[in-house]
């Protein structure tokens, strides 16, 4: 019987020369306790070393797919097949694709396992020419190359950008909802009536960025940020408004958090079309369905998008409201129909008889 290891430095084809040794599996690690022992049991065979970490990296890449470089195919077709041995191999995906393509014999069993890991204690002393520094330093490279190159192109990672940026989106939401709030409470303190009239926070800052003072309005020109009838009712209101006096200090802090929210407010719209752009891409049906925003708290809710794929259409449907849930469980009560699809367009327009079902058919067409 032969035996494939793969080791950072190359591919190694071991002879088993006393495979009754195999038949004992829980003792087969004395076999492997010092050098000598190991070279009675296995005697390599044929050493096919890689050139570079580059080669080596792709050696790795292809047998985690399952797969076979045409560098392992050389060796087994000039070493296996002319041997008319089976062929032990550690992984039984590997084992099946080789039996496949070349028709070799594969075996995969415990006692391979045992095998292998005893040939792995004493790798240095079965394979020379191989010095243990080279080793270490390959395995090493190779370590950093291999994680670097899953970072890279792991399948499971392409929606951790949505999950990011609805993550951000919301606290964007969070942190303009309280700048906002804290501006229109201090500059009301100068000119009360214009929160009143202009009802839209952006225009609110906008106003106030060109404006400043109180006093101003009479002389300035907003009809690029309001209709005329509002610009006339803002200007009317400053001069007969009840707010206190601020001094210009006040004004440049009230209107440096202005410049704050604008700002933000711009990086929002921004980010919303990223994110926007995102899902049409990675998940376009889920889209489609609930709406992007919907989706991307759902995919952040689950964790992944191959995690919310693999919930059922009853779990996806109470996603975000797992407090409900168990408070509703605990208390012997109507469990909750819905969570974050609840927020769905479709959802939305349907009449509260029927939003339980819309929301289980909706989700049937993900």
């Amino acid at each position: 019987m032969l035996v494939l290891f793969e080791t950072s430095v190359g591919y190694a084809i071991f002879k088993v020369l006393n495979e009754k040794k195999l038949q004992e599996v829980d003792s087969l690690w004395k076999e492997f306790e010092t050098p000598e022992k190991a070279n009675k049991i296995v005697k390599l065979k044929h050493f096919e070393k890689f050139q570079d970490t580059a080669e080596a990296l792709a050696a790795f890449t292809a047998l985690m797919e399952g797969k076979i470089n045409k560098q392992l195919k050389k060796v087994l077709k000039k070493i296996v097949k002319e041997a008319h041995e089976p062929l032990a191999v550690a992984d039984a995906k590997l084992g099946g694709v080789i039996k496949e393509k070349l028709n070799l014999s594969c075996i995969h069993s415990p006692v391979v396992n045992e095998l292998m890991r005893g040939i792995r204690s004493q790798m240095d002393g079965l394979i020379p020419g191989v010095e243990p520094r080279e080793m270490a330093a390959m395995c090493l490279g190779l370590a950093h190359s291999l994680s670097r190159y899953r970072l890279k192109f792991s399948a499971d990672k392409v929606d951790t950008m949505i999950v990011q940026a609805i993550s951000l989106l919301d606290d964007l939401d969070k942190e303009l909802n309280n700048y906002i709030m804290r501006c229109r409470e201090w500059y009301g303190w100068h000119f009360p009536e214009l929160g009143k009239i202009i009802s839209d926070n952006l225009t609110y800052c906008k106003c106030l960025q060109k404006v400043g003072d109180r006093k101003n309005y009479a002389s300035a020109k907003l009809s690029e940020l309001l209709p005329e009838e509002v610009e006339a009712e803002v200007k009317a209101a400053a001069e007969i408004s009840m707010g206190t006096e601020v001094s210009e200090e006040d004004i440049c802090n009230i209107l440096h958090l202005c410049t704050q929210v604008i700002e933000i407010s711009e990086y929002r719209t921004q980010l919303y079309e990223y994110l926007q752009n995102r899902m049409m891409a990675i998940a376009p049906n889920v889209t489609v369905m609930v709406g992007e925003l919907v989706g991307a708290r759902l995919i952040a809710h689950a964790g992944s998008l191959l995690n919310l794929a693999k919930h059922a259409a009853s779990t996806v449907q109470i996603l975000g409201a797992e407090k409900a849930l168990f408070r509703a469980l605990k208390s012997r009560r109507d469990t909750p129909k819905y969570g974050l699809i609840y927020h769905a367009s479709l959802v939305g327009q349907t009449s509260p008889k029927h939003k339980g079902k819309v929301c289980y058919r909706v989700l049937f067409c993900f």
